[in-house]
């Protein structure tokens, strides 16, 4: 992918494709759709990427990265105070889940057929190798609760899909964005240190 970054037509197809996808999923999105939008041919999308699985793949890479870029940057800075950053945290949490849509849920995620769940649960893995890391580093540096076990998050996260298919938590949350944010405030503000701790942390 690195190969390509610097070429406008590489990019345009990304983010013409990451809408798509975003907005109806994977299998109801074709390569011709994403040329026509996109305002490039399919000699030149074929240029790039040898299907369109190969192009989501490149979507959700360059969407995870970004994301960790961006939390990472908000981790590194020094002069916000822990409850800010946590706060920034979930504002860029709900920046990402923008448009997206059960259909990109359930075919990313969740549906075998497209071979897209192995991928991207390895990338998760990669990445949450370097959050796991950050959040340790925060734990060090008292922002967060001594006894929280970042592990655990990945291990939630995990099981995050399973709750999307219920079809109790579709009736209770309006949109995927909802239940997403649901979760990311109960474990965002669930890892803040407690006033009066008895580890000694403070708020």
């Amino acid at each position: 992918m690195n190969n390509f970054m610097s070429n406008p037509r590489y990019n345009q197809i990304l983010a013409t494709a990451k809408v798509l996808f975003w907005k109806h999923g994977f299998k109801r999105v074709t390569v011709e759709e994403i040329c026509r939008e996109s305002g490039v041919s399919k000699m030149t999308f074929y240029k790039f990427f040898r299907n369109k699985k190969e192009v989501a793949k490149a979507v959700y890479d360059m969407v995870v990265e970004k994301g960790y870029e961006d939390f990472k940057a908000i981790m590194d800075d020094k002069d916000t105070p822990p409850r800010q950053k946590m706060e920034q945290i979930l504002i860029l949490k709900l920046e990402g889940t923008n448009d997206i849509s059960r259909e990109f849920l359930t075919d990313f995620y969740s549906n075998p057929e497209f071979g897209l769940s192995e991928y991207i649960e390895q990338k998760t893995r990669e990445i949450w190798v370097n959050v796991i890391g950050d959040f340790k580093k925060a734990q060090e540096k008292g922002w967060l609760r001594k006894d929280f076990k970042p592990e655990g998050i990945f291990l939630f996260i995990n099981r995050l899909f399973d709750i999307f298919e219920d079809e109790s938590a579709a009736e209770l949350y309006d949109s995927p964005q909802e239940l997403v944010m649901e979760l990311s405030r109960f474990f965002t503000y669930g890892i803040m240190p407690r006033e009066n701790s008895d580890n000694g942390s403070a708020g």
